[in-house]
């Protein structure tokens, strides 16, 4: 079962997410799956990142909400969740 390791800009990123208004148990139900399995259903659309985000994958728990987490050895490191505009900053 893999680990799942909280950077501190991903709990800054979903107390801002719970203050938009987001149904936070979609975000825990992803991340019981990535606990229990690692593998996400195809229905959030789980992608790996290029450029500046390699070797890390993104998800999609809405349409514009989004997380970004990285697969090791250790287990699953949550890097970031929010709006496309709010992590790709273009």
């Amino acid at each position: 079962m893999p680990k799942l390791k909280r950077s501190s800009q991903f709990k800054r990123d979903v107390k801002l997410q719970i203050k938009r208004g987001k149904d936070i148990e979609k975000l825990k139900n992803i991340l019981n799956i990535l606990a229990s399995i690692g593998e996400v259903p195809t229905q959030y659309n789980d992608h790996p990142m290029l450029g500046n985000w390699d070797n890390h994958r993104s998800l999609h728990i809405e349409p514009d909400w989004i997380l970004i987490y990285k697969l090791d050895e250790e287990g699953v490191s949550l890097i970031r969740t929010g709006t496309h505009s709010d992590i790709l900053k273009r």
